[in-house]
């Protein structure tokens, strides 16, 4: 990897919505060994909670998972981008993306809108190897490559991956994020992921990009087959689950986030029985 940006995210990193991350998560999750907090939502451009995440720890860093383009302007977000920057130099990496179709009126293709904000945030100085792209269809994938760190793709699998990196070239970060149930049985966690899809299996980004991967319009229809659930959502034993998301890796990836289907009660006793999986201690 040519970029210094991509060596310093860590292999596993934790997707989560971040008001529920406590300055004790925080320290915990850094001590478990997971490199990068990806925080997701549809973010706003004054991104000041970014610092209250990056001050409790230490060597932690943050990403936006997402920034929404539609949203979000471009100038308030490289100012929030400069802010944090200055004051913990390196450890933030801007993750912009086009959203869901159905949730915004002003929609339009979203390669053409990408490139816009991309160059809005090249105006505004936000350097190229500290910003990343949600992708998932190849010419979006292509455009992150060349226009950012990389790719940010958001419930894929491993055979995306693959198709990602091929997408993408040898040097681009490619960030899957990958949903797990620590549950042995399987009705349980399927039920689980199910209620976590719930909402993607209506938006036709990812039910376009679910079909792309060979999944049939039985699959994708709500509730969800089972050899989709399967595919998205990994399960079993933490032995199980993490052989599953060392897949990406070998497909690939440079950069891993996981996001746990639990309360926040349970998440670090999750994150801890992953963590020796893993290999993060």
């Amino acid at each position: 990897m040519t970029s210094p940006t991509l060596g310093t995210f860590g292999v596993f990193g934790l997707f989560q919505q971040w008001k529920r991350l406590t300055p004790a998560h925080l320290r915990d999750i850094e001590a478990l060994g997971y490199g990068t907090i990806w925080a997701g939502g549809s973010l706003p451009a004054e991104l000041d909670w970014v610092e209250s995440i990056l001050e409790p720890t230490k060597t932690l860093k943050v990403a936006t998972g997402i920034v929404n383009i539609w949203s979000a302007a471009a100038g308030p977000v490289a100012e929030s981008f400069h802010r944090i920057e200055a004051a913990h130099p390196g450890r933030f990496l801007l993750g912009i993306g086009a959203g869901h179709p159905e949730l915004i009126a002003e929609y339009r293709k979203p390669y053409d809108a990408l490139t816009d904000y991309l160059a809005k945030l090249d105006e505004y100085g936000v350097p190229k190897d500290q910003r990343v792209v949600a992708a998932l269809g190849p010419q979006v994938l292509k455009l992150a490559a060349r226009r950012s760190v990389g790719a940010l793709p958001y419930l894929t699998t491993p055979q995306h991956t693959a198709q990602a990196r091929t997408s993408v070239g040898p040097d681009a970060l490619i960030a899957p994020e990958h949903k797990v149930v620590l549950n042995t049985d399987a009705a349980q966690a399927r039920a689980i992921g199910r209620e976590a899809l719930a909402t993607y299996l209506k938006g036709t980004n990812y039910v376009n990009n679910w079909k792309r991967l060979g999944f049939n319009d039985s699959d994708v229809a709500a509730p969800g087959s089972n050899a989709l659930i399967d595919a998205l959502v990994a399960y079993g034993s933490t032995d199980a689950i993490a052989a599953r998301l060392k897949e990406h890796l070998t497909a690939g990836a440079t950069h891993v986030s996981v996001q746990v289907l639990t309360g926040p009660d349970k998440l670090i006793p999750s994150l801890t029985e992953l963590a020796g999986p893993l290999g993060l201690i």
